[in-house]
């Protein structure tokens, strides 16, 4: 796969850069990953989208990757050698959206399904429903090939268009594209527990109200307090909260972790993704020695279903939490999980992935390598 990147991250960049690659006879469709920081107006970059000669097809994220760097300015342009099946589910946090409907609406005019395939699911991140669409991807689609994607939007926390697709900008939704390609996945993330198992008692959607029947902020303020020492409110959550995710109990396999945003005026959490009542938790807490550690994992769990085989291309999808925890050190980060290979993707509010025989899953503050061929 060839990739254009404009550093610009204006509307005519993207265009230059789909022209670039629209030259190339073999290049039929492409992924674009944008950065929030480009603040284009959207009727602009609708315009774009749907005048482009390509079909595109991807996200606008609060950073991108090129080239083993982080850029918060900037739009990273994928070319594919034919057009994904692709189909949109929309009001993805109306809580009376089917999602197995909405899902088979589309695919169910897909054609016979590719020899190598994988999945490339992009959500709208602050959406509060995504672990309900996750779920029904399973049902719909089951776990024979690969899913890959993650959370479009803007770490201002506001919702607004950002999903991708030849139609233009989509806001509160889903891409689900079928690519025709085979991939190797790698999953890690490298939080540990440092708190007693607690039970969410109360909780809708991505809103964490009780935690043992006790106000789910004043708790999480007790335990991180406990650990180490700060003080957390409302006006600074975010900054001390990166530091302490939620991690939720699975039997034989990763905890999954949630990544608490704000404390609201209720005195909930909202996370990025859903946190069921019922479920066990612990807070946890990592340190720049295991989050490193944690991508060079991810790699090796690629690489070894494939270990003779060249790299072409890889695919990063990595938390924009662990970009905001890791500050100075993120280089060391991308050089871990490209172990020298230049690195493309997106930096993301969640991850989705699975390895075509593990969970499907919505997960936060992870790293996700991707290499397709």
């Amino acid at each position: 796969m060839r990739a254009e990147f404009d550093p610009t991250g204006t509307v005519a960049g993207l265009v230059e850069a789909v022209r670039r690659l629209h030259v190339d006879p073999t290049v039929h469709a492409a992924l674009v990953f944008a950065a929030d920081g480009n603040n284009l107006p959207t009727e602009a970059m609708h315009a774009a989208i749907t005048a482009s000669p390509l079909p595109l097809l991807g996200g606008i994220f609060p950073a991108v990757a090129y080239r083993s760097k982080s850029h918060e300015r900037g739009t990273l342009v994928v070319g594919l050698d034919q057009l994904p099946d692709y189909g949109v589910v929309g009001n993805l946090s109306a809580t009376n959206t089917a999602f197995e409907r909405s899902i088979s609406a589309f695919t169910d005019d897909w054609p016979d399904k590719p020899r190598d395939t994988t999945y490339l699911v992009v959500v709208d991140g602050l959406a509060a429903r995504i672990s309900d669409l996750i779920e029904a991807l399973f049902f719909s689609l089951g776990l024979e090939q690969n899913f890959i994607g993650g959370g479009a939007g803007s770490l201002s926390f506001r919702q607004s268009p950002c999903i991708i697709t030849p139609e233009g900008l989509h806001e509160d939704g889903a891409l689900v594209a079928r690519l025709a390609v085979r991939s190797a996945i790698g999953v890690s993330h490298g939080w540990h527990p440092i708190s007693r198992a607690m039970t969410v008692t109360e909780s809708e959607g991505n809103r964490v109200r009780t935690i043992d029947w006790q106000p789910a902020a004043e708790l999480y303020a007790r335990e991180v307090f406990a650990h180490g020492g700060q003080q957390i409110d409302a006006d600074n959550f975010f900054s001390i909260a990166k530091s302490y995710p939620l991690g939720i109990a699975r039997y034989g396999a990763e905890v999954v972790v949630r990544d608490p945003l704000m404390m609201n005026e209720a005195g909930e959490i909202v996370c990025v993704g859903e946190v069921p009542a019922g479920c066990p938790i612990r807070l946890l807490n990592g340190d720049v020695d295991t989050l490193l550690s944690a991508a060079g994992n991810a790699r090796r769990e690629a690489i070894t279903t494939r270990p003779q085989e060249a790299i072409d291309t890889a695919l990063m999808f990595d938390c924009i939490s662990r970009v905001l925890f890791l500050g100075d050190e993120l280089g060391r980060e991308l050089y871990a999980v490209g172990a020298g290979t230049p690195i493309h993707g997106a930096f993301t509010l969640g991850e989705i992935a699975n390895s075509g025989r593990d969970y499907l899953d919505f997960l936060n503050k992870s790293i996700v390598y991707a290499i397709l061929d």
